[in-house]
C-alpha cells in the first residue's frame, strides 16, 4: 500500500494537533509536514513535496486562498500538477472557499466534519476526484463570484461536437448517469468524453471543468 503523505495548514496550533493525530492512525496516510501561515505553507510544499495539503483558508502573513494559487501556479509553470489541495473552513457556503475552488483547490472540508470524512477527503482527492460536486461548485460560484464573460478560449474550439455537449452537462452539475441518459449514450462513453475534454483544456477535474466553464462565460452555451 503506498502512503499518501499530507501537509497540515492552520494558524493555531491546537487544531494542527488534533489533525495530525487523525491523520498519523490511519496505515496509508503520514503527516509530512505543518505550517502556520501561507508562507510556511509554500516553503513546506516546497522542501517536502505532499501529495495532498490540508489548507485553512483565513491565516495570517498569508491566507489560505493566495496561498492555493501560488503553490499551483508554481507547480504549472514547472510542467507539474502540484498537491492536491482541500480547504478547511468554518461555513459550507464560504466566499473564501469558492475563492479557493478557483485558485486550484479540489475540494474543502467544515472543520468540524467527521474525522472518518476528513480521512475519506484526503484519499478522495489523492485519487484524482475532487471533494465537492459539480453541482454544489457551481453554486458556490454563483452565490459568491459574478462571472466574466470572456472571449472563447482557444483551447476550447479543440473539442468535438460530442465533447462539447459533454462539456455543457458537466458544467452544470450534472453526474455522469444524468449526462449518458440525457446523451443516450452509455456512462462509459460519457467518462472517456470527459477524460478526453479534461486533457484538452488542461484541467485536474471536474470542479475545474465548472470554474473554467463559469469564467470564461461557457455555462449557458
Amino acid at each position: 500500500m503506498s502512503t499518501i503523505r499530507v501537509a497540515l495548514v492552520d494558524d493555531q496550533a491546537m487544531f494542527r494537533r488534533g489533525v495530525s493525530m487523525i491523520v498519523r492512525s490511519q496505515p496509508d496516510l503520514e503527516v509530512v509536514g505543518e505550517a502556520g501561515n501561507g508562507e510556511e505553507a509554500i516553503a513546506l510544499v516546497e522542501r517536502e513535496r505532499p501529495d495532498v495539503v490540508l489548507m485553512d483558508v483565513r491565516m495570517p502573513v498569508l491566507d489560505g486562498v493566495a496561498a492555493t494559487k501560488r503553490i499551483l501556479e508554481t507547480a504549472t509553470a514547472r510542467g507539474e500538477t502540484g498537491p492536491r489541495i482541500i480547504v478547511l473552513t468554518t461555513f459550507d457556503l464560504d466566499a473564501d472557499a469558492a475563492s479557493a475552488i478557483r485558485a486550484g483547490a479540489s475540494g474543502f472540508v467544515l472543520k468540524d466534519a467527521d474525522p472518518d470524512f476528513l480521512i475519506a477527503a484526503i484519499r478522495t482527492v489523492h485519487a484524482g476526484t475532487a471533494v465537492v460536486a459539480a453541482s454544489a461548485t457551481r453554486a458556490l460560484l454563483e452565490r459568491f463570484e459574478p462571472a466574466e464573460r470572456r472571449p472563447v478560449p482557444p483551447e476550447f474550439t479543440s473539442l468535438t461536437g460530442r465533447e462539447r455537449d459533454v462539456f455543457a452537462h458537466a458544467a452544470k452539475g450534472l453526474s455522469n448517469s444524468e449526462i449518458a441518459r440525457t446523451e443516450f449514450v452509455s456512462e462509459a462513453t460519457v467518462k472517456t468524453h470527459i477524460s478526453n475534454v479534461l486533457t484538452k483544456l488542461g484541467l485536474r477535474d471536474r470542479v475545474q471543468l465548472v470554474v473554467f466553464a463559469y469564467e470564461n462565460g461557457l455555462v449557458d452555451r
